[in-house]
């Protein structure tokens, strides 16, 4: 098994930290720090791919910057705290990560983090298709 990025084990380890009920809190801190749309995409929100195994309306995008760091730039409804919440993890989570190191992150990762009693299994595999999607459009960027 691969190590996860420091910045993944890091909220990981917060979430198996707490007893079952806390983590939906933890969760919903996560919701509220979604960093905002950067202007580029709230002015192009055709550049934006929805996500259409999340029952909200979620919308990414990936890039690398001039220092090949990557960030995932995510919207979801303020009344979707969830989708919110494994938005943000992701966003947090990856930022500024090289390529190789997001790639690397198991496609599992959001079963890892102690939330498959807290949220249904849909919603699971709704961040589960989040994290898919950005790595498949790193790959697109990379080729």
């Amino acid at each position: 098994m691969r190590a996860l990025p420091a910045q993944l084990a890091e909220i990981q380890d917060d979430f198996l930290a707490l007893e079952q009920k806390d983590r939906l809190l933890l969760l919903l801190e996560f919701a509220n720090e979604l960093p905002e749309l950067p202007q580029k995409f709230q002015d192009h929100p055709d550049l934006l791919e929805r996500v259409v195994e999340c029952q909200s309306p979620v919308f990414i995008f990936v890039e690398l910057d001039a220092a090949d760091a990557f960030h995932l730039h995510a919207t979801a409804p303020r009344e979707s705290p969830t989708t919110r919440g494994f938005a943000s993890i992701l966003a947090q989570g990856l930022d500024g990560l090289s390529a190789e190191e997001v790639l690397m992150v198991p496609d599992d990762y959001p079963q890892s983090i102690g939330l498959t009693e807290a949220v249904s299994p849909l919603r699971l595999r709704g961040m589960t298709a989040m994290l898919g999607r950005a790595k498949r459009q790193l790959r697109e960027r990379l080729a």
